[in-house]
């Protein structure tokens, strides 16, 4: 297994602007490490500490105390095909959708509204417009109690 099949560049994107709508989410310090095809971000902190942006779910998770635990955490288990989403990427793969430059999968329905993990929910997407769109959901619903039902208002 290639990991670099897995794995979106990071050091051609002006990140601070990509994540503008995560402020409220991220600290204000951290440094972008790894991005998955599906545009998880796995950033480190200041402090030292591991921890994975799932703008989809919209979830932060603390992986690992540092970069080096992480590099021994991520062979343990399944935990490299959960935060790399290799099943994921090897579907979409499998599927025909093939990424453009600046591009990750991206949901059709984000799975912070109901939608699922599968190659189906997923399509080539703009990282600008995955973090912008992501981003605003999150902070229009993350007060919201788990269940409430939220009516999507689309135009034609």
């Amino acid at each position: 297994m290639n990991l670099s099949d897995y794995l979106l560049p990071r050091d051609s994107h002006d990140w601070s602007s990509l994540l503008s709508e995560w402020a409220d989410v991220l600290p204000q310090e951290f440094t972008v490490w790894i991005v998955n095809r599906l545009g998880d971000l796995i950033v480190v902190y200041p402090d030292g500490s591991v921890n994975l942006l799932d703008p989809g779910a919209g979830s932060l998770e603390r992986l690992a105390d540092s970069q080096e635990d992480f590099v021994r955490a991520i062979d343990e288990g399944d935990n490299a095909s959960q935060w790399l989403a290799i099943p994921l990427v090897d579907a979409c793969v499998a599927s025909g959708m093939s990424l453009g430059a600046d591009q990750c999968y991206g949901f059709k329905v984000p799975p912070m509204l109901g939608g699922t993990y599968e190659a189906s929910n997923l399509e080539p997407t703009s990282l600008a417009v995955h973090y912008s769109l992501l981003g605003e959901i999150h902070r229009q619903t993350k007060n919201l109690p788990d269940g409430t039902p939220i009516r999507v208002v689309t135009s034609a």
